[in-house]
């Protein structure tokens, strides 16, 4: 087994096409062939199924391409380290729940290079997306966080997924709401307080676990409920309808503007805080690239600025 077949496996499975990946690969697609039954009689198992509207990943497949990823893509890591520059565009991505200062870490991070040269991507997406992206190295990095709430079932998820989580910060939770908001002026804001209002947060998908959440206080019973998918859509429906989410409370506001205000959660006996802790994910035994190091320290940067 090579490198070289390893990423001839890569491209056929992102292209689903023994053509298109010969193409992409400058090579003949008899050879591509060849090499792909070489290491399959190698490997004692069958990578691809073959008909006339292109190839597609057997089980066998789909679970032998989590690794070739991982090695090849440790490989390319090890490369942009120590290799000559090349004239491929390198690929850095992160996965991230809802915040707008992983955001603004990946503005930073990617300010420092020559995006003509390379290809950036960042998803906010659901928490379980989130891991599964890193674990199948489609971001190099994912965003998520941990509480006394979530902690033993996401810790699980994480450790079947291969992946580590890295501290960077801890916060108690925030109303985070309009400026304009009836509420946005108090010092405090107790629970009681926010029932007349809708409760925003962020789909998960279909029968996901609570555990899953990005807000505290998940379980409770609202009277009122929307879920939106998306970060501007949930701005806009603190303006339309005076809604509100429980977050972390950290606001940038070169990307979300000064429209809005994060304002301390009260708890009580029923209604408890959680403590925060907003981290990082990436695979174990992993290398970060110069981005993925450039993104953790912009992360970092941005998160000691900010008050505790």
């Amino acid at each position: 087994m090579t490198l070289t077949q390893l990423n001839y496996i890569i491209t056929i499975a992102e292209t689903k096409s023994m053509n298109k990946a010969a193409e992409q690969l400058y090579i003949s697609q008899p050879s591509l062939t060849n090499a792909v039954r070489e290491l399959e009689k190698e490997l004692g198992i069958t990578l691809f199924h073959r008909s006339g509207r292109g190839v597609t990943l057997t089980g066998d497949g789909a679970e032998f391409l989590l690794y070739a990823r991982q090695l090849y893509g440790q490989y390319e890591t090890v490369m942009e380290k120590y290799g000559k520059n090349g004239s491929q565009r390198k690929k850095f991505g992160v996965s991230t729940q809802h915040y707008s200062f992983a955001v603004k870490a990946f503005v930073d991070m990617a300010r420092e290079f020559d995006m003509s040269k390379y290809e950036f991507a960042i998803r906010e997406t659901r928490t379980a997306e989130v891991i599964q992206d890193v674990s199948t190295m489609k971001s190099e990095i994912g965003v998520l966080y941990l509480s006394e709430f979530n902690r033993k079932s996401l810790e699980k998820m994480l450790r079947s997924a291969g992946l580590v989580f890295h501290l960077l910060i801890c916060c108690q939770a925030y109303v985070y709401l309009w400026k304009d908001h009836p509420l946005a002026g108090q010092s405090s804001i107790r629970f009681e307080e926010l029932e007349e209002y809708p409760c925003l947060a962020f789909e998960q998908g279909d029968n996901s676990s609570f555990y899953l959440a990005e807000e505290i206080l998940a379980t409770n019973e609202y009277p009122r409920i929307i879920r939106a998918n998306d970060r501007a859509t949930m701005l806009n429906l603190m303006v339309g309808l005076k809604g509100y989410t429980l977050c972390s409370g950290i606001i940038c506001e070169e990307l979300n503007g000064n429209e809005f205000v994060a304002v301390p959660f009260q708890d009580d006996e029923e209604n408890r805080n959680s403590v925060m802790e907003i981290g990082y994910v990436v695979r174990k035994n992993t290398i970060l690239s110069r981005m993925g190091e450039l993104y953790i320290h912009a992360l970092k940067k941005y998160l000691k600025s900010e008050p505790s």
